[in-house]
């Protein structure tokens, strides 16, 4: 695959999904402890979380820190927009801001329904 297509990928996961965040592992098989702050503080907002798991290879990690100009993983976007990574989620989410910011940008029946899904960047694949 290109770093055009996946490029692309990353993008239209970003611009695409509500929520999406980028971690370590799944939801079911988190790789790293920060992964697993940033999911937590977004399951305890009741987002609608897609998240992409960036171990697989690492073009995806690099893709992703170029467009978000944001060097670490994991990292959270909400409608489009970075909101950040693992301390800056839990603290918004310690805050109620996060809930806040997911009303502003999702409206305030966003957690209706919501539910985890997974993408995979390198196949296109969304479950």
């Amino acid at each position: 695959m290109s770093e055009n297509d996946l490029s692309a990928r990353i993008k239209d996961v970003i611009e695409n999904e509500p929520v999406v965040l980028f971690m370590k592992g799944t939801p079911q098989f988190v790789m790293c402890g920060n992964s697993g702050r940033a999911l937590e503080a977004l399951r305890a907002a009741g987002a609608p979380v897609t998240t992409v798991d960036i171990l697989p290879a690492p073009s995806i990690r690099e893709e992703l820190s170029e467009l978000s100009g944001w060097p670490t993983i994991p990292q959270v976007f909400v409608k489009g927009e970075l909101v950040g990574g693992a301390d800056i989620a839990q603290e918004l989410s310690e805050t109620g801001e996060l809930r806040k910011i997911l009303e502003d940008k999702l409206g305030a029946n966003y957690a209706e329904g919501a539910e985890e899904r997974v993408v995979d960047v390198m196949s296109g694949t969304r479950a």
